[in-house]
Formats: structure tokens, sequence, C-alpha cells
């Protein structure tokens, strides 16, 4: 569920473009791999989960538009903290991309919409 009135995912003649898409579970409110106070700030977090659920997110999203994993060409990826998960986003994206390697920009932001550490920005092939 988007956060803003933007659509998950936009069609442009062969090429979709996914907005950012987060690590919130699919259906819910529910952020894994986050601890928040009651004011909903981030007490703490486990940027591995984060990266697991968000390229679920990711899956779900392309194979939902018609499109599908090994049709990705280019992925941004948001980090709140580079300096911290850096690394261990490295190791998880190895994970998922060992095979089929987009093109890809890492940048270090100051926050996101939502108590979240990494976002992703996706474009994807439809076949």
């Amino acid at each position: 569920q988007p956060v803003g009135l933007y659509p998950h995912a936009r069609r442009v003649g062969d090429l979709l473009f996914l907005s950012g898409v987060g690590p919130r579970a699919r259906g819910s409110k529910e952020i894994p791999g986050v601890k928040l106070d009651e004011q909903g700030n981030i007490l703490s977090y486990d940027i591995v989960t984060q990266c697991h659920s968000v390229f679920q997110n990711v899956r779900y999203i392309l194979e939902d538009a018609g499109s599908g994993w090994e049709q990705i060409v280019d992925v941004t990826v948001f980090l709140t903290n580079m300096k911290a998960d850096f690394a261990a986003f490295n190791r998880v994206y190895a994970e998922y991309f060992r095979d089929h390697q987009p093109c890809r920009t890492t940048v270090e932001v100051n926050a996101l919409p939502t108590p979240i550490a990494i976002e992703l920005k996706v474009i994807a092939v439809m076949p």
C-alpha cells in the first residue's frame, strides 16, 4: 500500500517503473526488523531483515504487473545509514542478484517517509 497518491508501478512502453518500495509487510503497517517507540521513532532496526522484505515486496509488485525478477534492469537504493548498513546490504543484494546483475546506484538519504532504513526504486522490462 503506497503512503501517498501514486501507483506501485507504471508501465511506459516496454518498461515498468516502480515507485519507491520499502520493507513494510504486504497488506499491513508492520515493518519487519524495526522496533519503534511510542511516538513512532526508530529504537532499533535490522537492515538484513529489511533488505529481504524489500526485495520480496519488489518481487510482488513486478509479478502483479506481469513482469519478473529477471526483467529488472536498474535499481536505485536509498539507505538512511550508509556507513552502518552498506556492507550488510551488499551481502544480501548479492544473494538476490548473483546471476542477474542490473545497473545499480546507492545513495544515502537523511530520512524516508516511514520509519524504514531502506527503499528501492526499480526499472524493469516487460516481457
